[in-house]
């Protein structure tokens, strides 16, 4: 199956069968991270990894693949597989072409949704459902203060704010950790 009808498969909604196809690939990825030292789980984690970055930059409008899906997993899958090697040195970044950095981009992107998504998952049960019902369900101060059984909409959005200032200490932490 050629590329043109997996990038169909995915703006028909059928990710599924896309994936079913990407994952052909694999065994061209799992070889470039033997090559590079690492395992086979290393080279199933680097594929995972590529085909989520890959599916986040499909869901964006924006996000128009100029590569073989091939070429774009290979390349990505180097980024990770380097990345999490920490072996880059400035001399390389400083020489990536545009696609490189684009590719890189992508990664790095990852690195701080999974981050975000940990200190989330980190916040208390009551934080993540107050962050929950105002961002994802656009809920008013006053109907979360009733929902959560708060005394006023006041106190919802002081929780609020307190909430957000914990995640954001989280991911800072965790960021720090990282490097």
């Amino acid at each position: 199956m050629n590329d043109k009808k997996i990038l169909e498969l995915f703006k028909d909604g059928q990710r599924e069968k896309a994936f079913k196809k990407l994952y052909r690939l694999y065994p061209k990825i799992e070889a470039l991270i033997l090559s590079k030292g690492g395992s086979k789980q290393d080279a199933s984690d680097v594929f995972q990894e590529a085909l989520i970055i890959l599916n986040r930059n499909l869901e964006k409008s924006d996000f128009k693949l100029t590569s073989s899906f091939y070429t774009y997993l290979y390349s990505v899958s180097r980024f990770v597989w380097k990345d999490t090697q920490k072996k880059f040195s400035k001399q390389e970044l400083h020489n990536f072409n545009d696609k490189q950095i684009e590719y890189f981009h992508s990664v790095l992107e990852e690195k701080k949704y999974q981050l975000a998504e940990r200190a989330f998952l980190e916040l208390g049960e009551r934080c993540r459902q107050l962050l929950q019902l105002f961002y994802h369900k656009a809920m008013s101060f006053k109907d979360i203060a009733k929902v959560m059984q708060f005394k006023s909409e006041k106190i919802a959005k002081n929780q609020k704010y307190k909430c957000l200032t914990k995640v954001k200490d989280i991911y800072r932490n965790s960021k720090t950790v990282q490097s």
